[in-house]
């Protein structure tokens, strides 16, 4: 079964993300799409619908993160977490599937 694992850190960030624009309600969507230096970049949204009847759904600490099939398939066994330091701060993927990725972090190849 895939999976996809989002920590406690995250997770309270997506929460605060979610209040702040008043739709505590609403869930993450987590993807891949085409694009960025090394071919691929991760997709980071909001999605005020439903999550789709073949969506992975992780909930962590009230918060619903929802990955549709297809990016599952590059996402799968990712640790999705929320680092801070000197670079700033920012939503860090632990993806074991990828080949490469550019200095940011944001784009990858698979």
């Amino acid at each position: 079964m895939p999976s996809l694992t989002v920590t406690s850190r995250a997770a309270k960030v997506m929460r605060d993300q979610l209040a702040r624009r008043g739709t505590p309600q609403a869930c993450i969507r987590l993807g891949i799409r085409g694009g960025g230096c090394t071919g691929y970049s991760y997709l980071f949204e909001f999605e005020d619908k439903p999550p789709r009847p073949n969506d992975l759904v992780v909930e962590q600490d009230g918060v619903r993160v929802v990955v549709d099939p297809k990016s599952l398939f590059y996402l799968d066994g990712t640790e999705v977490d929320f680092e801070t330091g000197i670079r700033g701060h920012g939503f860090k993927f632990k993806n074991p599937n990828t080949k490469d990725s550019c200095g940011c972090g944001e784009s990858v190849s698979f």
